[in-house]
């Protein structure tokens, strides 16, 4: 994993050993302070030589300018670092998550999504600046920190020395205790950013409900097992910066009254004395630096796990090795022998075997959970078949690329997704290097002309989120312009009328049949006076397809598709009678 985190360092590489060296050279400056100041007292002070006193303190001034300005460096270049490596990681996640199937979306929480992408990257950042620089200058600082005290005074450095293996002790030991913490933490507020989106995407039910009372209970629990995992962190952080608080003056002390003696029996210089406290205080900035460490990697480490995590859920529907873009379609579309299922032991679809010829309408009818939007959503390959094959033209469609397939089929479905933006923008994604005439065309194509001309921003009307200023066969209508753009060969239209009021369907039908000329075009539906026109229709059941044939037909058969008839038209009269 470590080797994985510092493959995130190459494209920065020049950024990099800028940043690390000004660090490396400031953190020398650090060790030769106390030298000039032994050499201060010791030598120019007795001297009484003021000249040279001044001009030492000249030179102490430029080190410590430069010194200053490394410092700058260091600061807002290896920031600029971490930033740089922390949108690297969030862009190859997004990228990552774009190319997941339908079957990861319909497993994890839309929260946790967002989560990983934003918070869990926040702190990599601070980990991949810091990490490296700080953990190889406090190596260095403490080395060379020690080397001069042995050659100032043995008996002192020895002294200090003994300290240091409790220093490591403690250091490791809240380690340890953090990284689980800092996990626990990370997972909490996963589960409060999922609470947050489903609530909010939902506000409109839980309104209608009444159920606010009952969301903020639910988010009051999500919100105490954060706090408490957070607690229980930070609790752990407090016991670490006490005890290494502690432990660094409890060394300066030492060091203070050993010196002292030393200096009463003439073993040590006033000017050495001065020093080694000096260093004393260098010797601690890389156990602070250390210490600051062990607080943020576990936190980085623990964003980072998570990151790999999401990066190793490989889509389970990918290109093969050999797979072609594909030719313009007809629409000859084939299903041999299918079989499929969303989980293991619950099959949806068993044997399923039909064809439909270009240009073709066919309407797939049935009970709900038959199979008939998982049969639609094969096709483009949402889904991938558990056995038998698809084809469109006689190629399997597992022998195409997705984006050539899915390029050639448009979807116009009941539950419309705008984008927040305007009414332009949401229809130009069917095409998005559209010219205004081709907006403006599609949108005429798709009966909303006359409803633009309303609105005082026209196109540039703003749709709101999903786009909830609009209704619902507002909605339906650009998602029709938006195919209308595509100009797709193959049209899926699942359920696109049901929850439409009687003007509105007129207009969406009439932009429907305009819609399916002269392509191959499957239509899911409930209504089954929609499909009266519909060249063939497909009754699914759980037990596969029913039968098939005109609707004419199918009702003098009196079979599954005459009952669904009957069914619906007893309905219809009765809503009629009241």
């Amino acid at each position: 994993m470590i080797r994985r985190f510092f493959s995130y360092y190459q494209p920065h590489r020049r950024l990099f050993m800028i940043d690390f060296m000004s660090a490396v050279i400031v953190a020398v400056l650090e060790l030769a302070f106390p030298v000039a100041v032994q050499w201060f007292i010791d030598r120019l002070l007795p001297g009484g030589n003021w000249p040279m006193i001044v001009t030492v303190s000249v030179l102490l001034l430029f080190v410590y300018a430069l010194s200053t300005f490394l410092q700058y460096v260091v600061v807002f270049l290896g920031h600029k670092l971490g930033i740089n490596i922390e949108t690297d990681m969030r862009q190859e996640l997004f990228y990552h998550v774009q190319k997941q199937s339908f079957r990861f979306f319909d497993n994890t929480k839309t929260g946790n999504i967002m989560s990983r992408i934003s918070n869990d990257l926040f702190d990599i950042g601070e980990l991949a600046h810091h990490g490296p620089e700080d953990f190889f200058i406090a190596v260095m600082t403490f080395v060379g920190t020690f080397c001069i005290m042995f050659t100032i005074n043995v008996k002192l450095a020895l002294v200090t020395f003994l300290v240091v293996p409790f220093l490591i002790w403690v250091i490791t030991y809240c380690n340890v205790r953090m990284h689980r913490a800092w996990r626990l933490m990370y997972s909490k507020i996963a589960d409060i950013n999922s609470r947050v989106e489903d609530s909010v995407s939902g506000i409109r039910v839980v309104q209608s409900f009444t159920n606010e009372e009952y969301e903020k209970k639910r988010f009051d629990a999500d919100n105490k097992k954060f706090r408490e995992a957070k607690l229980k962190g930070y609790r752990v952080m407090a016991f670490t910066t006490s005890s290494v608080y502690m432990m660094t003056r409890f060394v300066t002390l030492i060091v203070l009254v050993v010196g002292a003696w030393l200096s009463f029996r003439h073993e040590l210089s006033y000017g050495e004395l001065v020093s080694f406290v000096l260093y004393v205080n260098v010797l601690m900035k890389p156990v602070d630096k250390i210490s600051a460490l062990m607080e943020l990697y576990p936190r980085g480490m623990a964003g980072f796990k998570r990151f790999l995590e999401l990066l190793a859920q490989e889509p389970d529907v990918q290109d093969r090795d050999h797979a072609i873009d594909a030719p313009a379609l007809k629409g000859n579309i084939r299903f041999e022998h299918v079989y499929f299922q969303y989980d293991p032991d619950h099959p949806v679809l068993e044997d399923i075997h039909f064809s439909i010829k270009a240009g073709e309408t066919v309407a797939f009818v049935g009970p709900s959970g038959a199979g008939k939007t998982t049969i639609c959503s094969l096709i483009p390959r949402f889904y991938d078949v558990d056995r038998g094959r698809i084809t469109i033209d006689n190629m399997d469609v597992r022998d195409l690329t997705k984006r050539s397939l899915r390029s050639q089929i448009g979807i116009v479905q009941q539950d419309v997704f705008l984008f927040t933006g305007t009414i332009r923008e949401n229809i130009a994604y069917g095409k998005l290097d559209a010219t205004e005439e081709e907006i403006r065309e599609a949108a005429r194509r798709a009966h909303l002309e006359s409803f633009i001309d309303t609105l005082p921003d026209g196109y540039d009307t703003q749709v709101g989120e999903r786009g909830l200023k609009l209704s619902g066969g507002q909605k339906q209508r650009i998602a029709i312009a938006r195919t209308f753009l595509k100009n797709p060969p193959i049209l899926i239209l699942d359920e696109a009328t049901s929850a439409l009021d009687t003007e509105s369907e007129k207009l969406i039908q009439a932009a429907l049949h305009e819609l399916s000329e002269e392509r191959t075009t499957l239509v899911i539906a409930h209504r089954l006076a929609t499909i009266r026109n519909a060249d063939r229709i497909i009754v699914v059941t759980k037990d596969g397809i029913a039968e098939q044939g005109s609707y004419d037909e199918l009702l003098e058969r009196g079979g599954v598709f005459a009952r669904l008839h009957r069914i619906q038209y007893e309905r219809l009269s009765e809503t009629n009678a009241r």
